[in-house]
């Protein structure tokens, strides 16, 4: 018998299919309401924690060396360049001018050039520091036999008077600091007994030594030896 007016529509299939998937959903959220309440709440607070942390601090410019620069270079402008740090990583002695420094050792790509690395003052007061050795810039007649020398070799400093046919070792045991390069050396300067030529040496010298070594320096021909 067909249905009345009144009689209520039987739902089509589709209808009946939307209807059980609606009931199984509602089912899955109310049977795993706890879970999602706990996820919702962790949300939250991530969210909070993000919007009051503070913002990072600005990084800091320092001078860095814009390519590997070997023991006695001369700094120039085509040796440096700027690097973005950390606050916590930049160095407390780092550099903001070192044009023109000479390098006291090696200084890698990307690495702040700092007082410590160059031959000066700084060396001298902080980087020899509670050793009793002062640097002490030393110039040997013989360019050829400072080629033969590294930066952290140990040399004894031997004076020769050629008057009187005889030598002594004025500075025994003493680091090599730096080797100026040929660009710190030109124009040369006064070798021995007042001749040109040359070449410099950055010397650890035992303050003791200093007299020695500079009136050596004066009168007779200096060359080294290693220690042993």
């Amino acid at each position: 018998m067909p249905p009345g007016p009144h009689s209520p529509a039987t739902p089509s299939p589709v209808r009946r299919r939307l209807g059980a998937a609606r009931q199984r959903l509602r089912r899955a959220v109310l049977g795993r309401r706890r879970l999602l309440a706990a996820l919702c709440a962790g949300l939250a607070v991530v969210a909070g924690v993000r919007a009051v942390t503070a913002p990072a601090p600005p990084g800091v410019d320092v001078v860095v060396a814009a390519h590997a620069l070997s023991a006695g270079a001369v700094l120039d402008e085509s040796d440096l360049t700027t690097a973005t740090l950390p606050p916590e990583a930049v160095p407390d002695d780092v550099l903001t001018d070192p044009v023109g420094s000479v390098l006291a050792g090696p200084v890698a790509r990307g690495e702040p050039v700092t007082a410590v690395r160059v031959v000066g003052q700084d060396l001298a007061s902080d980087g020899l520091v509670g050793t009793g050795r002062v640097a002490v810039p030393v110039r040997l007649p013989d360019a050829g036999a400072v080629d033969l020398l590294a930066v952290g070799d140990r040399i004894d400093v031997v004076a020769t008077d050629p008057q009187a046919g005889s030598s002594d070792t004025v500075a025994a045991g003493v680091p090599v600091l730096a080797l100026p390069g040929a660009a710190a050396d030109a124009g040369g300067g006064a070798g021995p007994l007042g001749q040109p030529g040359g070449r410099l040496v950055v010397l650890a010298v035992e303050e003791t030594d200093v007299h020695n070594l500079a009136t050596a320096g004066a009168a007779t021909f200096l060359t080294y030896v290693w220690s042993r």
